[in-house]
């Protein structure tokens, strides 16, 4: 991957989209580049938050265990997404697992190399404190939702915004091009797997969704899924 095509990843990551041409054109030229297969892991939760990443193409699932043991899958990131800097910020260890879900290529770039990006571009260090609030915004939301809205709001609202990350078009409507698993659901909605299944075989017999292409699922009426979503 030359710098143009490493500025191109930059230039739709959250981190880096805006920025002068200079900053980006810095940024690509000392990042790394790093492959992992489906199925391995970019680094484990509990590891010593040593560097930046941001996905190139490829797609990663972002998998937390709690104190009591239980699996919890907090994301799903796609090209353009920061992986591993907030805690590398924070000075603490990394508070997930990313899997790799399908054959992932990464920027990457140590501690030290952003930080030395961050202080000889100040507009780096304003869009990494706002991103920072992003994500403690998004978190702030995951834990409203959990406690106020109805599981069915929950499940709409997850696959909907998976959809909009990542949905492609397709003839029978929207499609999530990569598999995510009634598990996965669960786990991103604080239910259990059989309330998951209960609520998606639903919406397959009500024509919502199709999901028989193994565990893709394909909004068929997105406008319908949406207002399943805003229901009070």
């Amino acid at each position: 991957m030359d710098t143009k095509a490493k500025i191109a990843v930059l230039e739709r990551a959250k981190l880096f989209g805006g920025l002068a041409r200079d900053v980006l054109a810095a940024s690509a030229e000392s990042a790394q580049i790093k492959l992992i297969e489906k199925g391995s892991v970019l680094f484990q939760q509990g590891d010593e938050a040593t560097s930046h990443y941001v996905v190139a193409w490829g797609r990663l699932r972002l998998d937390q265990t709690t104190p009591d043991g239980k699996n919890v899958v907090l994301r799903f990131m796609g090209p353009g997404d920061l992986v591993g800097s907030v805690a590398v910020w924070r000075g603490v260890p990394y508070p997930a697992t990313p899997l790799a879900v399908e054959d992932t290529r990464l920027l990457v770039w140590s501690a030290a190399r952003m930080m030395d990006l961050m202080q000889c571009h100040p507009p780096l260090s304003m869009k990494a404190m706002v991103m920072m609030g992003g994500r403690i915004e998004e978190l702030q939301e995951r834990i409203q939702q959990v406690a106020t809205q109805q599981v069915e709001r929950r499940i709409a609202a997850t696959i909907l915004k998976i959809a909009g990350q990542s949905g492609r078009k397709v003839e029978t409507g929207v499609e999530i091009p990569f598999p995510v698993s009634r598990q996965d659901l669960a786990e991103m909605t604080g239910t259990t797997l059989h309330t998951v299944s209960r609520t998606l075989s639903a919406w397959i017999d009500d024509g919502i969704l199709e999901g028989r292409r193994s565990s893709h699922l394909t909004i068929c009426r997105p406008h319908r899924l949406v207002e399943i979503a805003d229901q009070a």
